[in-house]
């Protein structure tokens, strides 16, 4: 009992500590690459933090796992550079004694990363998916920012205005630059509005001209009016038919069991058993010689995390493709990678005790 305590107390604390740092390196990542692509004008301003959020949760499986991994490694390292292991050792505790306290440290991790992995993961990229068509698929006129050139959602006009008013449908100053690849017009308003007729948006622009221009023969035209309506978007979001398969619930990928289907089935079914398998993999990388003054052992052991959750994502394009059954997949990875960590497990616990009879023989 103590030593499962001693152990399971060390890991629990070793991986808070772990997976505040953990969170903290990857929202600041998140931040910056959420407010490029607000920049860019693929999400919402104001959609940001929302946006960010669903992003950290989508990615908390992946973030747990990494914490969970890295505390194994660390509280057991530090155990062998204390010579603690050894102290164990010779009482009789062999390697494999240790995957117990790991274990029930860590299975209500690993029940939130199932959850996470097969019911939030879904729900999150339908939200970030709604949030980024919301924003696609506003007006024209509400997209652009005041003094700013933008293009339009199709990339087949670019907006120039001064925004008048806080309603975001009203503007002054408006500049349009419209092709459609025969024909380039260039129309300028005093004012424009946004009026909405059924799904459509139209931009209603007062007192202007158009210069348009046929590519083909030259010829120009130049026209003054006093109103001149374009469309300027559809209302419409995206029908749920017609989701990415990451942001499908996994009943749906089930039912439906597409390549793309059981290619995102293998990704998430593959985060769940890579969690469990690094904790055995974990126990067995955080060997080390405390004789010795460098320890590469946790470098190796995130090496080994990066190599492995890669091949997740092979995995997924390998079903994806129809290279692979979904079994053949799970197998090839998740399968060889249990099957290294049992091995190399045996192997510890068997030079261990190998070196302990050699040291007994050779005293005798």
């Amino acid at each position: 009992m103590l030593f499962d305590s001693t152990i399971r107390r060390e890991l629990a604390r070793s991986f808070s500590a772990t997976l505040v740092v953990v969170l903290t390196i990857v929202l600041t990542m998140f931040l910056i690459r959420t407010l490029g692509q607000a920049a860019g004008g693929r999400i919402a301003p104001q959609d940001v933090v929302l946006y960010l959020g669903y992003t950290a949760l989508g990615q908390l499986p992946t973030m747990l796992a990494l914490s969970l991994f890295i505390s194994v490694v660390a509280t057991l390292g530090r155990m062998y550079r204390d010579s603690e292991m050894t102290i164990w050792f010779s009482g009789g505790v062999s390697l494999s004694r240790f995957v117990r306290p790991v274990l029930r440290m860590s299975w209500p991790i690993l029940l939130v990363v199932a959850a996470l992995a097969m019911l939030v993961w879904p729900w999150v990229n339908q939200r970030s998916v709604e949030l980024r068509d919301r924003y696609e698929q506003r007006s024209d006129l509400s997209r652009v920012a005041p003094g700013q050139f933008q293009s339009s959602s199709d990339g087949k006009r670019v907006f120039f205005i001064e925004r008048d008013g806080a309603d975001g449908v009203t503007g002054r100053n408006v500049f349009i630059l419209s092709s459609d690849g025969m024909k380039e017009s260039i129309t300028t308003a005093e004012r424009g509005r946004i009026e909405v007729v059924g799904e459509d948006r139209f931009l209603v622009l007062e007192n202007g001209q158009r210069n348009e221009e046929n590519l083909l023969t030259g010829e120009r035209t130049i026209a003054r009016f006093q109103t001149y309506r374009v469309l300027a978007g559809e209302t419409v979001l995206r029908d749920a038919t017609n989701l990415p398969p990451k942001a499908q619930t996994t009943w749906q990928l089930l039912i439906n069991p597409t390549a793309a289907h059981q290619g995102e089935l293998v990704w998430r079914l593959g985060l769940i058993l890579a969690a469990a398998n690094m904790l055995l993999l974990g126990t067995v990388l955080s060997a080390s010689n405390p004789r010795r003054a460098s320890n590469w052992n946790m470098l190796l052991a995130l090496l080994a995390f990066i190599v492995y959750y890669n091949l997740i994502n092979l995995s997924n394009a390998w079903v994806t493709s129809n290279k692979l059954t979904m079994g053949e997949s799970l197998f090839a990875v998740h399968g060889f990678a249990l099957i290294i960590a049992l091995a190399m497990l045996w192997w510890r616990d068997h030079a261990t005790s190998y070196g302990g009879w050699l040291r007994t023989k050779g005293g005798r």
